[in-house]
């Protein structure tokens, strides 16, 4: 238990210390270490059935994601989906899961580490968005609900919108692997930059 507890306490975030001085208009948080398991299970199937039984609700179609829940369910493929739940809790989700599932066949991976996640919100996050992405934000093609995966700034992101104002999104969290998340930070920083006024900077706050 000791060494599972200094394991955890010494994870660093992608993303840690990272301060940007953005505009009062948008707010961005890391939401880091969220616990992320790659299902596979094909649609109708008796696994795919043990699943949404074990999770209590449908697996979303094409371009959505099922939020509001305990454990979310992101659409990645006609087969995969991504499961997103509070930190620490692989171990659980994935026994339950396998456990369901029995002898059917499907697979569930603990993926937590390769990706971090963004939380973006404010009245400027559609035009921020505008200069890197090509996806039409607009609430009629962009509903809240919908998911993405798609480039942002030429970085493979996953797109979540889970609130929909009149002229676009005002909340949406960007699913993006480690590996690129310095980088997408830095040019969300640098996209902000027209946007500057002089004012005392948004900090960066981390959600543990």
């Amino acid at each position: 238990m000791t060494a599972d507890t200094s394991a955890r306490s010494a994870r660093i975030s992608p993303l840690a210390g990272w301060n940007p001085s953005l505009p009062p208009g948008l707010s961005v948080r890391e939401l880091p270490f969220l616990t992320q398991l790659t299902l596979r299970a094909e649609p109708g199937t008796p696994a795919a059935g043990a699943v949404e039984g074990y999770l209590g609700y449908t697996l979303p179609g094409p371009n959505t994601a099922r939020l509001g829940a305990g454990v979310e369910a992101l659409w990645l493929g006609p087969d995969e989906w991504l499961l997103v739940a509070d930190p620490d809790r692989a171990g659980e989700l994935v026994a339950g899961l396998r456990a369901a599932i029995g002898d059917a066949f499907a697979t569930v991976t603990d993926t937590s580490a390769q990706r971090t996640v963004l939380s973006l919100s404010g009245a400027l996050l559609p035009d921020v968005l505008a200069h890197g992405c090509a996806l039409d934000l607009a609430p009629r093609s962009a509903p809240e609900g919908s998911c993405h995966t798609t480039l942002l700034a030429q970085a493979g992101v996953t797109l979540v919108v889970r609130e929909q104002g009149p002229a676009g999104p005002r909340e949406v969290r960007l699913l993006v692997r480690s590996s690129f998340a310095g980088y997408l930070a830095a040019w969300l920083t640098d996209a902000c930059a027209e946007y500057q006024e002089d004012t005392e900077p948004v900090t960066y706050a981390e959600e543990r």
